[in-house]
């Protein structure tokens, strides 16, 4: 991929994907994709890098990728420091809240270990399911999951194709995306490490291209079935799908709610749960903690058993809190 070309075509849809001098598109010289900000444990605090004049005899000489060099050292120290939060963290934020909160968090302490935060940027939700997907398949090394999902892919670029969209418009989110996921497959001179994935994920020129790939994916799952999907919408926004589409789903920043979430899991078919965390009573007296799983509508599904959904069992975990999502870690 001539990255020139592609750093050059991001205009399209993208209204907050801004590059800066130091710390945004610098590419580590010795790989293909870089390591910078963070954009999937956005949460954590990012490290601030400042370089004084004084360090060095002539400023003159000392060229981009020596800044990039030191940027990327300190991110990478700092990446390995904190990759997620145990869940009591969470319950430090409502220590002066509401009481429901706080017994609803202890009854997540039963099920979830950790939590791992993403920026609060109105790309939470496809931030989340990008690093959870990849680490799952960092981890189980599922082969199988990965020529499954490239050829649904196949699919989406197709379903783009036919709803009229240019390919120069989506196809560079698509090979991004695609790169991402054959380096998380060991045994060969671009796999990468779980720390590794944690700074590319940071790295703004990287994150940004899968959300958009996402965010195309889910435009055009949508478009695709919009009999389906324009009941949902009405009630949202009381906008057309289009609309809905162009406004909502592919800019970035935009936020996410159910019909994002099974538009996206019904076209790469993968199923996802959301555990909600709110104020809400619950009617036996008890507390409890609600969750959705939003399993896909086809029949290719990575887990099921002879197409029983009912087998089906989400590997992303995603926790949401009124406008924002994270990632759950179970026990």
């Amino acid at each position: 991929m001539n990255w020139s070309s592609l750093l050059n075509r991001t205009e399209y849809n993208l209204k907050q994907f801004t590059l800066t001098v130091v710390c945004s598109v610098h590419f580590k010289p010795s790989h293909r994709m870089e390591k910078q900000e963070t954009q999937v444990a956005d949460g954590e605090k990012e490290p601030k890098v400042s370089i004084e004049a004084s360090h060095f005899d002539d400023w003159e000489t000392f060229a981009d990728e020596n800044i990039m060099q030191q940027q990327y050292d300190i991110q990478a120290e700092e990446a390995v420091k904190a990759p997620f939060e145990p869940l009591s963290s969470l319950a430090a934020e409502y220590q002066s809240g509401s009481p429901i909160l706080l017994e609803k968090i202890k009854v997540l302490g039963e099920q979830y270990a950790a939590i791992r935060r993403a920026r609060g940027d109105g790309n939470c939700f496809f931030r989340s399911f990008m690093f959870s997907y990849l680490e799952h398949i960092l981890d189980s090394q599922d082969k199988a999951e990965v020529a499954r999902i490239k050829e649904n892919v196949e699919k989406c670029r197709k379903t783009l194709q036919s709803l009229g969209y240019a390919d120069f418009t989506f196809e560079d989110f698509f090979s991004l995306f695609l790169e991402q996921l054959d380096s998380v497959l060991q045994g060969s001179d671009t796999s990468i490490s779980p720390d590794e994935l944690i700074l590319r994920c940071r790295d703004q020129s990287v994150s940004d291209y899968v959300v958009m790939f996402f965010r195309f994916v889910t435009s055009g799952e949508i478009r695709n079935r919009s009999e389906f999907f324009e009941p949902f919408i009405l009630g949202l926004t009381n906008s057309t799908v289009e609309q809905f589409c162009k406004s909502s789903v592919e800019p970035m920043g935009e936020e996410s709610d159910h019909v994002h979430i099974t538009a996206l899991s019904d076209a790469l078919g993968v199923p996802v749960r959301v555990v909600y965390l709110d104020r809400s009573s619950c009617d036996s007296g008890g507390t409890s903690v609600n969750h959705h799983d939003f399993i896909p509508a086809t029949g290719d599904l990575p887990n099921a058993a002879s197409g029983n959904s009912e087998t089906v069992k989400p590997f992303i975990t995603l926790l949401y809190r009124p406008g924002h999502y994270d990632i759950l870690y179970p026990k």
